[in-house]
């Protein structure tokens, strides 16, 4: 049988609102009684229900953070960003995964409602704008990565836009024309400006968009295989693909290996997002770098922010976005028209 407070009370001998205030960290009993209280409920094994308590304090201690998975590396960085900060301030984080899936999202955060979290901060799928808009009126509430249109909570974004133009200038500018994309769904906020970064680019260099070389999809490795194998497919190929977020880059290394294809030399890699296993990788491979532990770090400020009581609702500022950087390494290479014909080749047997 778990131990109560009662008995923990019962125990020291005083009663049990004593026992309460002393424990609590309440500061209404001697140093001397909570030190006492504090070594009879460590030998007892006494543990707190953080759920009475925190209807008791009106606190939990307890912070959500609700991400689409763990296999996109930027989620596990800003993961244990979230819960480093929020420990160091007597915080424990509730880590929830909701699968890019509206109905999970909707339950999740249901679930995190009734475990009466302090504050919230949570990597929206879109779909659940007005179930946000009206939790926030109970929690604070900050959008981490992507915006939702149905609510205009405040919202910690990357420079998706900017990112994917400077990703794709660097391919044109290597020489470049033909450019695969593979991006994330239209409909989110990453997805739509990661998209626009890239026309951006082919149009300022004077490259005429090819829908066929475009492929957008769910955040997945598959959406990444089925994409590449369509691009390689194709009668004339992309010399150059630039993978535009973390789970599809695996779908798209594992074609290019059953394909026995050499990164740079015949096809070159672009991939958006950091993973350490990326700079591993031989050939490394150069990435978009969305700022995955800033964007944590600036979100856990604007929750801290709103968390507090003075803060709340003081401010007009709605959105804040981090910038993207390149960094590059050896994945790509100069387009080099005389080594076209011999790569096209070895394109054209590998669909066999």
């Amino acid at each position: 049988m778990s131990v109560t407070l009662k008995d923990v009370a019962l125990a020291a001998r005083v009663s049990i609102s004593t026992a309460s205030r002393a424990l609590g960290g309440s500061g209404l009993t001697s140093e001397r009684t909570q030190q006492r209280l504090t070594r009879i409920a460590r030998e007892l094994g006494y543990r707190p229900n953080p759920i009475a308590r925190g209807l008791k304090t009106g606190q939990s201690r307890l912070v959500g953070l609700l991400v689409h998975n763990l296999a996109n590396a930027s989620f596990q960085v800003m993961a244990e960003v979230v819960q480093a900060r929020l420990k160091a301030l007597g915080y424990q984080m509730l880590l929830c995964i909701a699968g890019d899936d509206p109905q999970l999202e909707s339950d999740t955060l249901t679930t995190l409602a009734d475990h009466r979290v302090d504050g919230l901060i949570v990597v929206p799928t879109g779909k659940n704008g007005a179930r946000l808009t009206a939790l926030a009126n109970e929690i604070p509430i900050v959008c981490l990565v992507r915006r939702d249109d149905g609510t205009d909570l405040e919202t910690v974004l990357a420079d998706d836009s900017e990112g994917a133009f400077v990703g794709t200038r660097y391919l044109t500018g290597l020489g470049h024309r033909r450019i695969g994309l593979i991006v994330g769904r239209p409909d989110t906020t990453s997805g739509r400006e990661r998209l626009s970064g890239y026309v951006r680019a082919l149009r300022e260099a004077s490259i005429p968009v090819d829908d066929t070389l475009i492929h957008a999809g769910h955040f997945e490795p598959e959406t990444g295989a089925a994409s590449c194998r369509k691009l390689l497919d194709l009668t004339e190929p992309p010399s150059a693909i630039f993978v535009a977020n973390h789970e599809a880059t695996l779908g798209v290394l594992r074609v290019t290996a059953e394909r026995g294809l050499s990164i740079p030399d015949d096809l070159s890699l672009l991939c958006y997002e950091h993973s350490p296993w990326f700079e591993w990788h031989r050939p490394a491979i150069s990435i978009v770098d969305n700022g995955a532990r800033d964007l944590a770090n600036l979100a856990v400020d604007r929750l801290l922010h709103r968390m507090d009581a003075k803060g709340n609702g003081a401010d007009s500022v709605r959105e804040y976005r981090v910038g993207a950087r390149l960094v590059i390494r050896d994945s790509c290479r100069p387009f080099d028209p005389a080594a076209r014909g011999s790569s096209a080749t070895k394109l054209s047997r590998s669909k066999a």
